[in-house]
């Protein structure tokens, strides 16, 4: 799993930094826009709040797995709209800092995949749990029957083993807590594998994608 995956590391420290404003814009272009009386009005709202993975960085919007979940839900004639609320380089503080103002519009299913660049960073985990925390405590206060997925991430050996296990374990824990749904580890069979991600060594190719749309789809269509 991590036979590339210091080469990934290093690549995402130097590049993450720079990104973060990327997908601010394409976040606001939210599916919400349609008129009161259409049927897309009435479906109910799927948000998927995460960094660059899920902004799907470097690809099309349509190639971003957010859209390719999208293409399944409208196959199976399902009615759910997904928005993208990825943005590049986010932790999970800034990203405690932007859900106020992502819960302003109503969501039923919300989608959390943070705490890779904390990860890569070397954030304390007690900090990076914490700021998750919050952000599912301010999720379930604004809407408490939503149903809430929380994506699993991994760090590498490189980091330590102490910190590695330390990080990994954060997602299970919150999970169990707090009675999220959770995909186990959102790069399952992409994450340090070169030939599934772009020539920077750090975000997924289209194809990649389509593998975490996978492993993203095998927790979601249960709850659709």
């Amino acid at each position: 799993m991590y036979k590339a995956i210091s080469f990934w590391i290093l690549s995402l420290l130097l590049l993450s930094w720079g990104c973060g404003q990327a997908n601010r814009e394409s976040e606001k272009q939210e599916t919400t826009n349609a008129p009161a009386d259409s049927p897309a009005h009435n479906r109910k709202t799927i948000v998927f709040f995460g960094n660059s993975l899920t902004a799907g960085y470097g690809l099309k919007i349509t190639e971003a797995y957010p859209a390719l979940i999208q293409a399944r839900i409208d196959s199976l004639d399902l009615p759910y709209q997904v928005v993208n609320a990825g943005v590049s380089g986010e932790t999970t503080a800034s990203g405690n800092s932007r859900i106020d103002w992502i819960l302003e519009k109503k969501l039923d299913v919300f989608f959390l995949e943070l705490g890779g660049n904390d990860g890569l960073r070397g954030i304390p985990v007690a900090e990076t749990e914490k700021n998750l925390q919050s952000i599912v405590d301010k999720v379930k206060a604004r809407y408490p029957d939503a149903k809430i997925v929380l994506a699993g991430m991994q760090v590498p050996p490189n980091m330590g083993e102490s910190y590695t296990k330390a990080f990994a374990d954060i997602y299970p824990e919150l999970a169990g807590r707090n009675k999220l749904y959770l995909v186990p580890f959102l790069l399952e069979k992409v994450g340090g594998e070169r030939a599934l991600n772009l020539a920077d060594g750090i975000h997924p190719t289209a194809e990649g994608h389509r593998i975490v749309a996978d492993n993203v789809w095998s927790v979601l269509q249960g709850i659709l």
